[in-house]
């Protein structure tokens, strides 16, 4: 069964980092691009970061840019964000997703393209 788990959310203050995990199995990881989203309450869901699964090339949004990592590791079948200067807008529950349409990220991220969802977790950063 495919499965998407995501670790290492918490609280933190502003300026603090985070690093999330996301353990995949029951798929093959390495034909799929995979995605970083994130849903505050109130507000849609929001596209963070992508990672290739083909060329490893990634996409974050204008919002993250500069602070935020995405990286994989294929061997342990994992993505991880890794989550710098942390800013109270960043608090949400932060979700991965595998995207089975293509191997490739693309500009946009668009939820409906990711079939695979993990359950999430949670971010909270205090001011």
């Amino acid at each position: 069964e495919v499965q998407l788990v995501e670790s290492g959310g918490g609280l933190v203050q502003a300026g603090g980092s985070l690093r999330l995990s996301c353990a995949a199995s029951g798929f093959t990881f390495d034909d799929y691009a995979i995605g970083w989203f994130r849903q505050a309450p109130g507000k849609e869901r929001e596209g963070v970061s992508c990672i290739s699964s083909s060329d490893g090339s990634t996409y974050y949004a204008d919002s993250v840019k500069g602070r935020f990592t995405i990286s994989r590791d294929s061997a342990k079948h994992t993505v991880y964000l890794e989550m710098n200067n942390l800013k109270p807008e960043d608090t949400a529950v932060y979700f991965c997703a595998a995207n089975l349409m293509r191997s490739r990220c693309v500009t946009t991220m668009t939820s409906h393209e990711y079939s695979y969802w993990g359950q999430g977790t949670q971010v909270t950063v205090s001011s």
